[in-house]
Formats: C-alpha cells, sequence, structure tokens
C-alpha cells in the first residue's frame, strides 16, 4: 500500500470499502471451507467442500457473511488508519522506510485483532456447528451471557501474532520493493510511482 496523507479519514472508506469487496466475493467463501477444514480434520480438500455445499448449497458458502461484513468492514479501516499512523511516526523519528513499513505493518496487524476477533470467533461457530438452527444473533446472546466480552476473543494473542507477523512482512517487504523501483529505475528516492508500479510492488 503507498503512503498516503497522515491520518486521512479516506483511509478509514478506503480500506472498509476494499476489505468488504474481498470477502462479499469469493473471500468468503474460502474462509468458511478453510474453517470447515480446520475444524474436521479428518475432512480433506474435497470432502470439506462437499460437506458445505449438502450444509446448505451454494449459499452455505456465505454462511456468518453478516459477520464477516462487519469484521471486513472495520477491520480493513483500522488497519489502513492505524498503519499510515504509524508509518508517518516512524518516518518523523527517522526510520528507513522498509523498517517503517515492517513496524507499520505489524502495528496495524495488532490493532486488526481488536475487531477481527470477535467476528471470525462468530462466523467459525456458526459454520462448524452441528446444529443448523444456530444464528449468529443466538450465539452472540449465548456468549454474552457465559463470559462477557472475554467470551469472543478465544485465541486472541495467537490471532494477534499472527496479524503483526502477517501484514509486518506485507507491507515492510511492499516498502522494500517501492525504494528499490524508486532508487533502480527512477534514480530518485523521492520519485512518485505509477500505479502500476505501486501494484507491482504489491504483488511482489
Amino acid at each position: 500500500m503507498a503512503p498516503v496523507e497522515k491520518g486521512n479519514w479516506k483511509d478509514l472508506v478506503n480500506g472498509g470499502v476494499l476489505q468488504c469487496l474481498e470477502a462479499a466475493t469469493l473471500g468468503m467463501p474460502f474462509e468458511v471451507w478453510k474453517t470447515r477444514m480446520g475444524k474436521f480434520r479428518n475432512e480433506s480438500t474435497t470432502e470439506a467442500f462437499v460437506n458445505v455445499y449438502r450444509r446448505g448449497g451454494i449459499p452455505a458458502f456465505w454462511q456468518g457473511v453478516s459477520a464477516k461484513m462487519v469484521e471486513s468492514a472495520s477491520k480493513g479501516a483500522v488497519l489502513l488508519y492505524s498503519k499510515e499512523l504509524i508509518f508517518d511516526a516512524m518516518r518523523n523519528a527517522g526510520a528507513s522506510e522498509t523498517a517503517s513499513g515492517f513496524v507499520a505493518g505489524a502495528g496495524a496487524g495488532v490493532c486488526q485483532t481488536v475487531v477481527m476477533g470477535p467476528c471470525t470467533f462468530l462466523v467459525t461457530c456458526v459454520v462448524t456447528s452441528q446444529d443448523k438452527s444456530i444464528t449468529m444473533g443466538g450465539k452472540m446472546k449465548e456468549v454474552w451471557r457465559a463470559q462477557g466480552v472475554k467470551g469472543f476473543y478465544p485465541g486472541g494473542t495467537a490471532i494477534a501474532f499472527r496479524q503483526a507477523s502477517n501484514w509486518a512482512s506485507r507491507q515492510g517487504l511492499t516498502e522494500f520493493v517501492r525504494n528499490q523501483i524508486k532508487t533502480k529505475v527512477h534514480k530518485n528516492e523521492k520519485a512518485k510511482l505509477s500505479v502500476a508500479e505501486e501494484a507491482c510492488a504489491g504483488i511482489i
């Protein structure tokens, strides 16, 4: 992701919209499929796919989509906004773009966990439950009555570490490649990259 203006409110909108589009298309079906395989480890990849389909046909691959949309909108907004703020702070402190990218990615990944944990938990519960009558609202009430807020964050520490390492490597390596394009191709560390070059840096 390319650096943008510090604290720009558009980061919140752009991050949320991008994450929702990703989840609403192929993101959600793969998430459901993956969750099924993680819960029922005795099933092969194909068996897990077939069993999800048998549960409710094509719509079954979008089970828990309401919670996923909330998660995607909020975690995307939080990720992009916090990443840019941390990145700017690191750059102002004199850190290199690559180092700033790694730190900003890690920090933003941890920030994501605050909104990602509960939604991931609810989607997992609905997808893996043997009770087809279970609803998102019903599960939320059940967990809230039993454990309160804490009940929505099982494995929260592990999720935080995963997101931190995930986004640290993504953002750090992206900034490294961006810097290489600036210095090797444009011969100028302050050069403005084209959309294609920005995309290339992210893909690599």
